[in-house]
């Protein structure tokens, strides 16, 4: 375990506004993350992003300390000044070993989530592994650790109420989208066929909102979310032109720069001045800043969650220590389960060994003796050898598992 770090930011220490400047493109994210692999001997890694946190989880046996951090962010060039990365850096934590087990176990249960006993984490973490594990940048031992993080996971949620009457960002930001006092009968226009919204327009189409237009980068995943909503779909190109008219935008992307600006939003108005609502859940946020200044809108965004959060957190109070004592569990029986995966990839050379040792007997220490025999004698002489190879192969490991159960 002694490989294993993470480098975190997020929500606890730095502002969620701020925390989607460190959000890397996912067109050129794969190709960032073999560069710095590469670059600084790291064997395993896998990159996390979420509406508060951005992770790095790597196998690596270099001392991983703020000046590791501050060349590792450098190399990846996300386009921070000095400044900003060095307020980053003294903001960002650094967990290593049994502890880096028990952040990413403790947040794969969301007990660091903004919404404690959300369960969206757990597919978003899963997710971010999944494809740096498509992509190459993942071996045996981040496959071991994920292992044991949705297994602790799933006994979490399962044996304990902290996920008991579900509470996460998307409900949150539907709870206050209520409080607007919608009509079902508004236009709403979903920028983003990911997650988040798919699960918003789930609220939204059980309480009987029926006028939908999907725009997605992709066309197909725009086409699937609005089958669903039995409305339209369009390219993210398309918003531009778009002039039918909206009463609400909902927006989540992984675009780095804001997508509703001032031009766009004046276009999609086509000379409407009436008050609109924006619910923007994207790190960063997708709606530029002007566009809030300019116009009047009712907005909704993932940092003005913040206090229902906090309720949320003492109401779940109780179940933290129940949550933290399955973790407890599940590193002790990881550890045991680490040593033992050790001694089988330290065993793998027993088999060739055995083999190297029955040939040389056979064709060299006793080649004179074997070539005297008659046939019979040979064929009864390779099924004892034969024999006592297969279980000399399983010896050694059933011996090395026993000494360390039992110890």
């Amino acid at each position: 375990m002694k490989y294993l770090k993470v480098i975190a930011f997020t929500h606890k220490q730095i502002e969620l506004k701020e925390l989607g400047r460190l959000v890397i493109c996912q067109e050129n994210l794969t190709e960032k993350l073999h560069k710095v692999k590469a670059q600084f001997g790291i064997s395993e890694i896998f990159y996390l992003a979420t509406c508060n946190r951005v992770e790095f989880v790597m196998m690596t046996p270099q001392v991983v300390d703020k000046e590791f951090a501050k060349q590792f962010m450098g190399a990846l060039n996300i386009g921070l000044c000095p400044i900003s990365t060095v307020a980053f850096l003294e903001a960002a934590s650094i967990y290593e070993d049994q502890d880096a087990l028990e952040h990413l176990l403790r947040t794969s249960c969301s007990l660091e989530s903004l919404i404690v006993g959300e369960k969206e984490i757990l597919p978003q973490l899963r997710k971010a592994y999944e494809n740096c594990r498509e992509a190459g940048l993942t071996g045996d031992g981040l496959r071991m650790f994920m292992n044991c993080i949705v297994k602790t996971a799933k006994e979490v949620y399962t044996n304990t109420n902290i996920s008991k009457n579900p509470i996460s960002v998307v409900s949150l930001a539907y709870r206050k989208l209520k409080d607007f006092k919608l009509n079902q009968s508004d236009r709403i226009l979903i920028i983003g066929a990911g997650e988040t919204n798919r699960n918003l327009s789930k609220y939204l189409q059980k309480h009987k909102f029926s006028n939908f237009a999907v725009f997605n980068r992709t066309l197909s995943k725009a086409q699937q979310l609005a089958a669903d909503l039995k409305g339209e779909a369009f390219t993210l190109d398309a918003l531009k032109d778009y002039k039918k008219g909206f009463d609400v935008i909902i927006t989540c992307t992984s675009a780095i720069e804001p997508i509703i600006t001032t031009e766009l939003y004046t276009s999609l108005l086509n000379g409407d001045t009436g008050r609109k609502t924006i619910v923007d859940l994207a790190i960063p946020n997708d709606t530029d800043p002007e566009v809030l200044k300019k116009f009047p809108i009712s907005y909704i965004e993932v940092q003005s969650l913040n206090e229902v959060a906090k309720r949320n957190l003492k109401e779940r109070y109780e179940e933290l220590s129940h949550a933290e004592n399955i973790i407890s569990e599940n590193i002790a029986t990881f550890i045991l389960e680490l040593k033992q995966r050790r001694i089988e990839l330290a065993m793998r050379k027993v088999p060739e060994k055995i083999k190297e040792i029955r040939n040389t007997a056979i064709n060299s220490v006793f080649a004179e003796e074997v070539q005297g025999m008659d046939q019979h004698s040979r064929d009864i002489l390779e099924k004892v050898m034969n024999y006592m190879e297969k279980k000399y192969i399983s010896v050694p490991m059933i011996m090395a598992k026993d000494i360390l159960i039992n110890n």
